[in-house]
């Protein structure tokens, strides 16, 4: 089956299933990201620029315990 049509059975399908392929789609990137997968050229670059604000500011980030409380209580609003 060729990405073209994977892409146009994707809507068809029932959200328990795109679910499901999401979930091992994600799971393969993860693989590949441990195991030794070298970041795009435009993710490295997007790392590259984080990685030196960081430096330049690392006052400026959020830890993640006030990332976690903030989503958490977004989700109950």
């Amino acid at each position: 089956m060729s990405k073209k049509e994977i892409l146009a059975e994707l809507p068809k399908m029932a959200p328990e299933d795109r679910r499901e392929i999401f979930e091992r789609i994600t799971e393969l990137e993860e693989y590949e990201l441990l195991h030794g997968s070298k970041p795009l050229a435009e993710e490295q670059a997007l790392l590259d620029r984080e990685l030196e604000e960081y430096r330049h500011n690392p006052e400026a980030g959020s830890t993640w315990n006030e990332v976690e409380v903030r989503i958490r209580k977004s989700s109950r609003q």
